[in-house]
């Protein structure tokens, strides 16, 4: 067990202890949740640049990577529009998952395809990532009654990523057309 996978299994424990944070009925909860929130998202960098770093990259770790990302961030926004009880907000959430789901489908119909490549992650993603991210984190760590100016903050970042996230989803739809459209790639249906 190499120690970037070691890394991403980390982030995969910390989920059920960022729920379990989130829930306590003490004033802290929020902030410590954020805390462990962003630990994790650190591990995401680290894990990565130690996979790079000292060549362990593998397949487990390929694998379970951006399953790791999305467990935490689907988590996240699930808890959070639990928390935040808002439409609009549901709806950026709702767009986010949505989208990690079918472009995560997409990715591995491609890659069944040998095709993998043109539906790799772009710039535009890790800004969408980025903005995702920093969402998360303001809105899990301040409480809006006493700080509103960091929930209109919070708000703002989600709906920017929420839209990044519906232009990678055509970006990434628009370099699979040819193959979706190629009725000699019998799939399931």
């Amino acid at each position: 067990m190499t120690l970037a996978n070691q890394l991403t299994l980390l982030r995969v424990a910390l989920i059920p202890v960022f729920v379990l944070v989130f829930y306590l009925p003490y004033q802290w909860s929020y902030i410590a949740s954020a805390v462990i929130f962003s630990a994790a998202a650190a591990t995401d960098w680290l894990d990565g640049y130690v996979a790079r770093k000292l060549n362990q990259s593998t397949p487990f770790g390929a694998f379970l990577d951006p399953v790791a990302d999305k467990l935490m961030v689907a988590t996240a926004l699930v808890l959070l529009v639990d928390l935040h009880n808002d439409a609009f907000f549901t709806i950026a959430a709702a767009i986010i998952i949505g989208r990690e789901i079918a472009v995560s489908a997409l990715r591995e119909w491609m890659a069944g395809l040998g095709l993998r490549n043109s539906v790799a992650v772009n710039y535009i993603g890790k800004i969408k990532t980025t903005a995702q991210m920093a969402a998360i984190i303001v809105l899990l760590a301040f409480d809006v009654r006493e700080f509103p100016v960091m929930e209109t903050i919070g708000y703002i970042l989600l709906y920017v990523a929420a839209a990044l996230t519906l232009w990678t989803m055509v970006v990434y739809l628009k370099a699979a057309w040819p193959a979706l459209m190629d009725d000699s790639h019998n799939g399931p249906s």
